[in-house]
């Protein structure tokens, strides 16, 4: 599996539904879709987007389409959909030995098959984006989504065993077995073993701990740590036993990791509830990053961060506060699909 920073060939997202199967009620519909459509308008300044839109959808995402600032095209397609999140839902692209492009096809079966999920047609949508982007399946058996890990494009793999080795997706699988199917799949022969994520993604609506919320590699050997400085907030302590697993790593080159803090937005609660808003979880798109910002003091703080760690990408901030809400975060909503090789 590439990095993220790799070439990109597009970049796929699926419109929410009306069947919205986070629990979100059927009148914030049209706030989930502004929000989706902000996402998609901000990728598309930097590479193409393949739009998958649930067949009763397709014309409302067309028109969600038209007009607005892109430098590329949106293609919007027809697919069965249950749910908006293409990170999970969808494959994790492999090139082969001869560059050519795979599609990791996961099982799905609802973030450990919570009981307000539905992934009736969500199982299959793997293997029909796989089909559509011209890439030879990979079928898996492990119960995985693509938020589970993050590489490094080398051979690592972030990921946590509250998700890879949670009961009610992998019952009786231990670390080798996992460790196992990630080298035969993405090609991971190191895996940095966290025991868990985010305290409200361990919540009600929540995926049960993705790493793709609070650390991803920007580069070989450099980890980014969602990091809550606020002693008040019990992700402060998560931040804390993470950033000392992380310290004692080392990649696939028997390299120690460098761990890169990123503090947290300021806001610790949205009302109800502690929050899970991180800025680690950002889409690395072709010459740019596309970064959430949630109307908050560190806001820019977290952007020049990005943009330095990234090599002086583009940063482009989208209000990402709507898709917080439903349960994810940007990375979540997209999936890179990268350029094939020749050789």
């Amino acid at each position: 599996m590439p990095a993220e920073w790799s070439r990109h060939r597009r970049t796929w997202i699926a419109w929410p539904t009306g069947g919205h199967a986070d629990g979100v009620a059927a009148e914030d519909l049209a706030e989930a879709r502004t929000a989706w459509a902000t996402v998609v308008r901000a990728v598309a300044l930097f590479e193409p987007v393949t739009l998958v839109a649930d067949p009763a959808d397709v014309a409302d995402a067309r028109r969600s389409m038209r007009g607005g600032p892109t430098a590329f095209g949106v293609d919007v397609v027809s697919a069965a959909l249950d749910d908006a999140w293409m990170r999970d839902t969808g494959p994790t692209f492999v090139l082969g030995r001869d560059g050519r492009l795979g599609a990791v096809d996961w099982v799905f079966q609802g973030w450990g098959g919570q009981d307000w999920a539905v992934w009736e047609h969500d199982r299959h949508l793997a293997s029909a984006v796989a089909d559509r982007a011209g890439a030879e399946r990979v079928p898996s058996p492990l119960v995985a989504e693509g938020g589970a890990l993050h590489v490094d494009g080398a051979g690592t793999v972030l990921l946590t065993e509250s998700v890879l080795l949670d009961p009610a997706r992998n019952p009786g699988l231990v670390r080798a077995d996992v460790e196992d199917e990630l080298a035969r799949t993405v090609g991971a022969t190191t895996c940095v073993w966290l025991p868990r994520g985010l305290t409200a993604d361990h919540g009600a609506h929540g995926t049960r701990g993705h790493v793709d919320l609070v650390a991803a590699f920007a580069a070989p050997g450099t980890v980014l740590l969602h990091w809550q400085p606020d002693p008040a907030h019990p992700d402060h302590a998560v931040s804390l036993e993470l950033e000392g697993l992380l310290s004692g790593a080392r990649d696939v080159r028997g390299v120690p990791l460098e761990v890169v803090r990123v503090p947290a937005p300021s806001t610790l609660e949205d009302g109800t509830d502690w929050v899970s808003w991180s800025y680690v979880s950002h889409a690395v798109v072709n010459g740019g990053v596309v970064a959430p910002a949630f109307d908050d003091a560190r806001d820019r703080e977290a952007h020049v961060l990005l943009r330095r760690l990234y090599d002086g990408r583009r940063v482009v901030g989208v209000d990402a506060r709507a898709v917080f809400d439903r349960g994810g975060g940007l990375h979540s909503v997209t999936q890179q699909e990268p350029e094939e090789r020749s050789g």
